[in-house]
């Protein structure tokens, strides 16, 4: 596996090349933000990023990625603030890992998150499908004007293709399994995350805000407070569909 390393610190830099290279990981290595971002080698499998970079954040960095790739993005930082991280998921990072780390930690991760990016199509969880979910011609899941192709990993909205990262997309297909039905927080994290997943409190929360915000409408997850989250058709299409 080709991993990208965006990272200034050489005293970080370079025990953690040698490190994952003892683990059978290729390291490029680039000190700043643009020569990450003008990176021209062989596409990477998964990029490490650092967040306090000398030549500009490293969210900026983050978004710029995730704008042209739907490559993992694993982002190292000192900031202590959950905020950053908050902002960083959001953003589109797969996950996060604050300095200081051990490297079979960083390896706990990078494979985590590689398998998620990997995973095959959600089996639903019996025959009984809920009335509004219906296939198509494509294959796709179809939820009033929401379409999810499991086989191809694609989102449309109206026709109109939603770019979601790969957790992003993991979680959606996770509550459409059985739209209407609330799961619980720690089922979510157990299954789109990890059972061993130790990231911040709000981790699950921010990829739902990004969820609501790219699907236009915050009606699509629904809360059940104090449980969890369920996918539905916001008010509007409902009065659609029966008029």
């Amino acid at each position: 596996m080709r991993l990208l390393l965006i990272e200034d610190d050489e005293r970080i830099a370079a025990p953690l090349t040698e490190g994952l290279g003892r683990y059978g990981f290729t390291v490029d290595h680039v000190r700043t933000g643009a020569a990450g971002l003008a990176d021209t080698t062989a596409a990477p499998d998964l990029v490490l990023l650092d967040l306090g970079l000398p030549d500009m954040d490293g969210l900026d960095v983050c978004r710029s990625l995730r704008a042209r790739s739907a490559v993992p993005i694993i982002m190292i930082t000192a900031r202590g603030e959950e905020a950053d991280r908050i902002v960083g998921l959001e953003l589109g990072a797969d996950d996060y890992l604050a300095k200081p780390f051990g490297v079979r930690e960083l390896i706990a991760r990078i494979r985590a998150v590689t398998r998620r990016a990997a995973a095959p199509a959600y089996a639903p969880n019996g025959p009984a499908q809920a009335p509004d979910v219906r296939p198509t011609a494509s294959d796709a899941q179809a939820l009033g004007p929401l379409a999810i192709s499991r086989r191809t990993r694609e989102v449309r909205l109206d026709g109109q293709q939603v770019a979601l990262t790969p957790r992003e997309f993991d979680l959606l297909a996770y509550l459409a399994e059985d739209p209407g039905t609330v799961y619980s927080r720690q089922q979510i994290m157990d299954t789109v995350w990890d059972p061993h997943f130790f990231g911040p409190t709000k981790t699950l929360d921010a990829h739902v805000a990004a969820l609501r915000r790219k699907l236009g409408d915050p009606g699509w997850i629904t809360t059940a407070r104090g449980v969890g989250f369920r996918l539905t058709l916001p008010d509007n299409h409902t009065a659609e569909a029966a008029g």
